[in-house]
């Protein structure tokens, strides 16, 4: 399998060409641990587990590190509010995260590498930086000298005089340009230090990332990736610090970045109060659910969140789900079909293609629906062969392996799709709009369902 991913860096798509021959080391940006996880998060880690899942299903040997910021302003800000210190306020979220990914079904990182484990080599890597007078000293820490690396803003595509300037970057007299950035601030009164040649203080953000990807992968490496606002300054910063240190270029050789999930049509914030935590979500939706949300649009698109969308999605989820079990539970086969076979292995096949172009989950997932849509009516009329239920099964187990959308059980035998028309079918039939009424029972039958109008009400029934 040969895959493509769209390529932040050169702005184009791009074959994916590991240094090594089968083997890819793929870095993604973790949290900041000072708060729960939100749904924002939790879609940018979703793709990149099914990403990883992907690439390791194919036969390549995948290493996935994902660093864990437990050193960073806010840390310290909220460990203040809360009177706690900022380690064990740190430790608390960095806990509740690696549940919440638990409960997302993300199993694939094979390092959680904390910020705190690593001073050692951050330090390492700033005096190196100080050696090669791309880096200097105030009264304040050590900064980063932007002009002295002539490709900074290739990857965000800016020209450094019309940067502007963020809330990310430090403001600070004594630096040289105002987009210089930290490599090591030195400590408040009360705040957690280490030692270091410039006097006590703690790392940056950025060089936290470059010091823990140069331990495992070395001075390049395959894929990094993270969220759409994270191209600039942190991931510009990166590649500055580590192509200074290392005279290789490039520093990565493919950028992923995954698009936001805003809540109807605002930024999640703090002043809107529409942050969704990972947590509150499940307590009303499945994690399959939530992750057929996710993959019914492109990694790269934004998603719109509102609750009408996330029903359908579960909708959705249930469908298949109620799909994957028809297969299973099938008592009556049919002789065998070639064009039959023919439409589920080019399924299969059409399916993993899609996920190697740039991995456009929303035509793989469309690819698993046309083909339930195709099978359902020969599973109710007993047309389909033992094997090419066999081959369906298979089809949608290795599928589920990388996106996780099937199952769990409905907490209800009925799937939300069967109760939604036979709403609107009764509905219909108020309204003495019998004709759409037939429709609906129609509509029913091709997913598996019988209606028997009673004097109670309608009552369904799975087609045996």
């Amino acid at each position: 399998m040969k895959f493509s991913f769209y390529n932040t860096l050169t702005r184009q798509k791009e074959e994916l060409k590991p240094l090594k021959p089968k083997k890819i080391d793929i870095f993604v940006c973790g949290p900041t641990v000072y708060d729960l996880a939100h749904i924002g998060h939790g879609r940018v880690f979703v793709i990149f587990d099914a990403v990883v899942k992907t690439l390791r299903h194919s036969g390549y040997n995948v290493r996935y590190l994902q660093n864990i910021t437990d050193v960073d302003d806010k840390i310290i800000a909220r460990a203040e509010l809360q009177g706690k210190t900022p380690k064990a306020l740190a430790h608390k979220f960095e806990h509740e995260y690696l549940k919440d990914m638990k409960a997302l079904n993300i199993t694939s990182p094979d390092n959680y590498a904390r910020a705190s484990d690593h001073i050692d080599e951050i330090l390492s890597q700033i005096k190196r930086l100080l050696k090669k007078d791309c880096a200097y000293i105030t009264p304040n820490g050590v900064y980063f000298s932007v002009k002295n690396f002539h490709d900074y803003g290739k990857l965000s595509h800016q020209k450094l005089d019309k940067m502007e300037e963020t809330e990310r970057i430090e403001h600070d007299p004594d630096k040289k340009h105002k987009q210089d950035f930290a490599l090591w601030k030195k400590a408040k009164a009360g705040e957690p230090f280490w030692p270091s040649p410039w006097g006590k203080g703690r790392p940056g953000w950025h060089i936290e990332d470059t010091a823990i990807a140069e331990k495992y992968f070395g001075q390049q490496y395959d894929m990094h990736g993270g969220a759409l606002d994270l191209i600039f300054p942190h991931h510009e910063c990166e590649i500055a610090q580590m192509e200074t240190i290392s005279n290789k270029k490039p520093y990565v050789r493919m950028w992923l970045h995954a698009g936001f999930l805003n809540v109807r049509g605002e930024k999640m914030s703090k002043s809107l109060g529409n942050i969704i935590s990972i947590r509150d979500l499940l307590k009303d939706y499945s994690a399959q659910a939530f992750r057929m949300l996710i993959f019914q649009a492109h990694y790269r698109s934004p998603i719109d969140y509102d609750e009408d969308l996330m029903k359908q999605a579960q909708a959705a989820q249930e469908r298949l789900t109620d799909f994957y079990n028809r297969l299973k539970t099938i008592k009556r086969f049919g002789p065998e079909n070639d064009r039959i076979k023919s439409i589920i292995f080019t399924s299969n096949k059409n399916f993993w293609e899609k996920l190697e172009d740039d991995f456009n989950t929303p035509r793989a997932i469309a690819i698993i629906f046309s083909l339930m849509k195709t099978l359902n009516p020969l599973i109710n009329n007993f047309a389909i062969s033992k094997r090419e239920a066999k081959a369906a099964k298979e089809f949608l187990k290795n599928a589920d392996g990388i996106m996780h959308i099937l199952g769990p059980k409905q907490t209800s035998s009925i799937p939300q799709e069967v109760k939604n028309l036979i709403n609107e079918r009764e509905l219909m039939r108020k309204e003495r709009r019998w004709t759409e009424a037939d429709q609906s029972r129609k509509e029913l039958a091709q997913i598996g369902w019988t209606i028997e109008d009673t004097p109670e009400g309608p009552k369904p029934k799975r087609i045996e």
